[in-house]
């Protein structure tokens, strides 16, 4: 880009850019919508007719509770933000097929209007796929139900159900377009398709499914690495690109020779990275973020910040990785080393973000707005508990073992019980693993398996006449990544051999943990797999952190609902816990943990842990 162009475009970019809130195309309850264009002329993005530098960042609706939309919206702006980018989950809105859900915290409409008011465009990153460190990149657990469903792929038994997602999404969001007066500007293809095949029917499928669902009145474009972008992009659209600190030249050094005419833009700048279960907390150097951050604005290239905020994988929802066979599931915190934390506050990062944007477009930026403080709450002690083996549902019966998803299952544990005759000596195996385990018999733990370390197989001696064999499974988190999320079904998802002898004559348990507190707790002793229940009160609520670091594995509900999991392998050592599931007064905490001790007592803190020490793998 010319010295001359640039400065044209940021004396457009000055006046087009927002100075304050409800500025830029916000319409009150009764004004009609003022429909706008934008595109792409000469290689640059265009906003009515004028070139425009998009200077966005990244929040999931999920990840953030609704109550905090609205100021985490008005933070982006004060930061210097113009759009906000935003996925959407396919697997948060069609729980099971067909039935559709927009409610409440799953109202993306309203946060693309909140966006408009509070100053902001919107690029919407609808999938159907969309990886995101997400339990199975979006995808619904339903669809691995038929097992030959080929995802990401010309599989009409896929297609199908993803034209359905997307036609109902479209009626959502098609009529927040900027061409509708609304503020979506610009529409993703699929997500990074580069990094996974090169067909271009199934790419061309989705583009016209978007369109089916009336995606035609913002820009549609293409989001992939620069090393792979002739395989993800369309030679007529926008191809956008996706890298982390210290790769920028190089990656636009790339665009430019593949697309030479513009328009040039990162999709994803990462400003951090998320974490696995048993490694160590991902940080970045923020200033040398903010550098490159200055230099590609000054370069007059577009950028999306890969996360503004990354927020929380409430429940059961992070995703995982696979890396050279490896399996590697995601903590429950998406931080990401993110401008603002987990809970929603400015880190470092933010104001040297704010300062290098502020000084490459010559703008006075809004003030910073106030967030409350993180509070403490008081420590309690797990009072009540049950036993996991005591509330256990009717079983499925069937000779073989079979997968959460054959049986409706979409997340939580699932437990396999068999009889053995003994006395029995030698090696049991569970084939393919999805994805920990722990092995009971008669009651009694006698091993763990978990996925994550390749562990499949257990010796096993066992003097007992008659065992009753328990295996107890966990689904860690569906891979969202590369070309093994098509085999991410969970459970035991081929056989159980004994000494090489597949075992038969299964009762199978769907614990899906939906809804604990409707269970019989008790003040008797529990040890082992159990559920437990404490309270506390609070006479202010606020955002706080639950401290886990003294559990060993499991899961934690507050006033009912999913904060997410927890594990003693770190590096999380604590659960985001918002004010606004907080109630002044009353409050029910229940923990299901694999290793539950009586009398255990737990603590709040005004702070994560995200670095805690890994111990001894468990």
């Amino acid at each position: 880009m010319s010295n001359s162009f640039r400065l044209f475009a940021l004396v457009f970019l000055s006046a087009l850019l927002p100075t304050s809130p409800n500025l830029l195309h916000a319409q009150s309850s009764t004004a009609a919508a003022v429909p706008h264009s934008f595109g792409v002329a000469d290689g640059h993005f265009v906003l009515d007719g004028k070139p425009i530098q998009i200077i966005s960042g990244e929040m999931h609706t999920p990840r953030i509770p609704r109550a905090e939309w609205r100021n985490k919206l008005r933070l982006a702006h004060a930061m210097g933000l113009n759009a906000i980018t935003v996925y959407v989950f396919w697997n948060d809105h069609e729980l099971t097929p067909g039935h559709f859900d927009f409610s409440d915290q799953r109202d993306v409409a309203e946060f693309v209007r909140m966006a408009q008011q509070e100053g902001l465009y919107v690029i919407l990153r609808p999938g159907p796929y969309v990886c995101a460190e997400w339990e199975w990149g979006g995808y619904p657990a339903w669809l691995l139900k038929d097992p030959s469903t080929v995802v990401r792929s010309n599989d009409e038994k896929f297609l199908a159900p993803a034209r359905n997602w997307l036609k109902r999404l479209g009626e959502e969001l098609a009529p927040l377009q900027i061409g509708n007066g609304g503020p979506i500007i610009a529409v993703q293809i699929e997500n990074e398709y580069g990094s996974f095949g090169d067909d271009m029917s199934y790419k061309t499928a989705i583009r016209q499914a978007l369109i089916d669902a009336g995606f035609t009145k913002a820009q549609l474009y293409t989001a992939d690495g620069a090393d792979v972008l002739a395989k993800g992009s369309f030679p007529d659209l926008p191809a956008v690109i996706n890298f982390g600190v210290g790769d920028a030249k190089r990656s636009f050094d790339l665009l430019k020779k593949a697309r030479p005419q513009g328009p040039f833009m990162s999709g994803e700048y990462w400003a951090g990275w998320f974490d696995h279960w048993g490694e160590a907390h991902h940080t970045t150097d923020a200033r040398v973020q903010a550098d490159e951050l200055a230099w590609m604005l000054k370069q007059g290239y577009s950028v999306s910040i890969y996360m503004f905020q990354g927020g929380t994988s409430f429940g059961w929802m992070n995703g995982a990785n696979i890396d050279h066979g490896k399996y590697q599931p995601d903590v429950t915190s998406y931080d990401y080393d993110a401008p603002l934390d987990e809970s929603g506050r400015p880190a470092a990062k933010y104001a040297l973000f704010r300062e290098a944007i502020a000084q490459t477009t010559g703008r006075d930026l809004p003030p910073v707005p106030s967030v409350e403080p993180l509070i403490t709450l008081p420590e309690f002690k797990l009072s009540a508990s049950t036993p996991l083996m005591s509330n256990l549902p009717q079983p499925v019966q069937s000779e073989k073992t079979r997968t959460m998803e054959e049986l409706d299952q979409a997340y939580g544990y699932i437990l396999y019980r068999t009889t053995l005759n003994g006395p029995v000596k030698g090696e049991l195996e569970l084939d393919q693993l999805h994805d920990y385990a722990r092995i009971y018999a008669n009651g009694k733990l006698i091993g763990a398996l978990d996925r994550r370390l390749e562990q499949n197989k257990l010796p096993i001696e066992l003097a007992a006449a008659t065992t009753q064999l328990d295996i107890l499974v966990e689904n860690s988190g569906r891979v969202n990544y590369s070309i093994e999320l098509r085999g991410e079904s969970k459970g035991i998802t081929k056989e159980v051999r004994l000494n090489g002898k597949a075992l038969t004559g299964w009762q199978i348990y769907n614990l899906p943990m939906n809804d604990p507190a409707k269970l019989d707790f008790k003040t008797d002793a529990c040890t082992g797999p159990c559920f437990a229940r404490a309270s506390f009160n609070l006479a202010k609520t606020g955002d706080s952190y639950l401290d886990t670091s003294k559990l060993g594995k499991g899961f934690v509900w507050i006033n009912g609902h999913e904060l997410g999991r927890f594990w003693q392998v770190g590096p999380q050592g604590a659960l985001f816990v918002p004010a606004s599931w907080l109630n002044a007064g009353s409050n029910e905490v229940i923990v299901f943990d694999l290793d539950h001790n009586p009398g255990a007592t737990l603590r709040g803190l005004n702070h994560p842990l995200l670095d805690e020490p890994q111990p001894e793998k468990k």
